[in-house]
């Protein structure tokens, strides 16, 4: 499962819920017919539980959804700080040189000599770019997700080459 975003709180009445998405693409998420829901982001796959998505609306910075069974307030508030996500395969084919950062995460990263920086253990959105971070043992690196730094990303080998040394 990707997670996708995060409910916030319930919206008016009706059982619609305020959504804080995580991507910048969050209007194609109206275009699923199904959303699954689960308390944590750590959920394993077979504990998220599906729901129909009947409503779905931009509202500011997030978005506004109706889910199939919850009717009103009362069934909308115990999902507060749920996450919201999708099976990996649901999502559209990315374009060349566009990654998912759940496909960056826990990738090897190196030098331009070979020399091993670290896995990637998240990113981080800055608003300029995004940035890897980068960790080892003890040494954690936070490379700027750019073409002057990111060299090349090979998704079935599991690494990525780049232009930043061990002692930045």
């Amino acid at each position: 499962m990707v997670v996708l975003g995060r409910v916030t709180a319930p919206f008016g009445v009706k059982g619609w819920l305020k959504i804080q998405p995580f991507d910048d693409d969050s209007e194609s998420w109206g275009k699923m017919s199904h959303w699954w829901l689960a308390p944590g982001p750590e959920t394993p796959d077979g504990q998220w539980a599906q729901y129909a998505l009947r409503g779905f609306q931009a509202h500011g910075k997030g978005l506004i959804v109706c889910l199939e069974g919850i009717t009103d307030r009362n069934t909308a508030e115990p999902f507060t700080g749920w996450y919201v996500a999708v099976p990996r395969e649901s999502l559209p084919r990315t374009e060349e040189n566009e990654y998912y950062w759940c496909d960056l995460v826990g990738m090897a990263v190196h030098d331009e000599a070979g020399e091993p920086l670290g896995e990637v253990i998240g990113l981080i959105s800055t608003g300029a770019h995004d940035v890897l971070q980068v960790r080892d043992d003890d040494t954690e690196h936070l490379i700027p997700f750019v073409a002057a730094y990111v060299l090349d990303v090979d998704l079935a080998a599991g690494s990525i080459r780049t232009a930043w040394q061990k002692d930045w």
